[in-house]
């Protein structure tokens, strides 16, 4: 019979959540590693995934993501899960009371407004409140894709989408995220992913979920921070990989096969001297305006650990 732990399952939708391509990873998970990092958090799939296998014991873990709402959400959800989870019931109810209406009252009349003020008072930092982060995750299930994208004023303006009976408030699973987060060892941090190249060491496990390069000129799915993810963050980012694998890491990288991350990785001299390896793996395409073009993709997983020393 499965634990508690072995139940939790993401909080959040995100944008290129990893649940579906779950049994590829786990085939890439090194039989033994010192440290775990996730520079790009996002719904945390694989964090859960590798908690709920046990991995992770006695191991600290690194969870890092450059958007500061993510991350302030997740942090008001380990440390103040009941409160979390009984301003979620009060969304639910009132929008069971409202309809679909209420979306665009909890985003732009309570949201916004409270994310505003928490910015304006500490800079570029934010950390929220129970109720905040109670919103966030209300519009996170409620609106187009589980999308998070603002505006050129900093405001979320995602709009609503249409579902029938969302599931608003799983109080087990909210504990039990909570419970996953606030093991020892765990740093929840909003930071840039060039933060592991400092920290980072031989024998560290990173897995490394960036924003993906766009496969086409209309799917630019990257303003999740306030800066983007283009081409020259790519750029960065394969640099900052390739240093990490040479240093003694043992690193995962999910992205798609655009043209330019091929170039990156694929038929790239630097990354083959690092031993990054290219595979090509069956995924399915969760967003797109139109629903008719979501379907099956490719997508690259990119390692330097091999098959034979990876747990299956």
């Amino acid at each position: 019979m499965d634990s508690p732990r072995d139940a939790v399952r993401p909080l959040l939708k995100w944008a290129g959540g990893k649940r579906q391509l779950l049994p590829r990873i786990r085939c890439l998970y090194p039989s033994a590693f010192d440290r775990y990092w996730e520079p790009f958090l996002g719904s945390g799939a694989v964090f859960f995934d590798l908690h709920a296998s046990g991995r992770l014991e006695g191991r600290p873990a690194m969870l890092l993501d450059g958007n500061p709402d993510l991350i302030a959400c997740y942090q008001a959800v380990r440390d103040r899960p009941r409160a979390v989870i009984a301003a979620l019931e009060r969304l639910s109810a009132e929008r069971d009371a409202r309809g679909s209406a209420h979306y665009y009252d909890v985003r732009d009349r309570r949201f916004n407004p409270g994310r505003r003020r928490l910015t304006a008072r500490r800079g570029a930092g934010i950390a929220y409140t129970a109720a905040l982060a109670a919103m966030l995750i209300y519009l996170n299930r409620t609106g187009f894709n589980g999308l998070f994208r603002v505006n050129a004023s900093g405001d979320f303006n995602v709009p609503a989408g249409r579902y029938r009976n969302p599931r608003i408030c799983d109080a087990d699973n909210i504990r039990r995220v909570a419970a996953a987060l606030a093991r020892p060892g765990v740093t929840l941090a909003h930071a840039p992913f060039g933060h592991m190249l400092n920290e980072a060491r031989a024998g560290d496990f990173l897995y490394v979920d960036p924003p993906y390069a766009p496969l086409s000129r209309t799917a630019h799915f990257t303003s999740y921070t306030a800066g983007g993810f283009g081409h020259e963050a790519q750029c960065q980012l394969q640099r900052v990989l390739v240093e990490l694998a040479h240093r003694g890491c043992q690193v995962l990288l999910s992205n798609s096969t655009a043209h330019e991350i091929a170039r990156l990785y694929e038929t790239n001299d630097e990354a083959t001297a690092a031993g990054l390896r290219c595979y090509r793996v069956p995924a399915r395409r969760a967003i797109n305006s139109k629903a008719l073009r979501r379907g099956p993709v490719e997508e690259f997983l990119i390692t330097n650990i091999l098959y034979g020393k990876a747990e299956g």
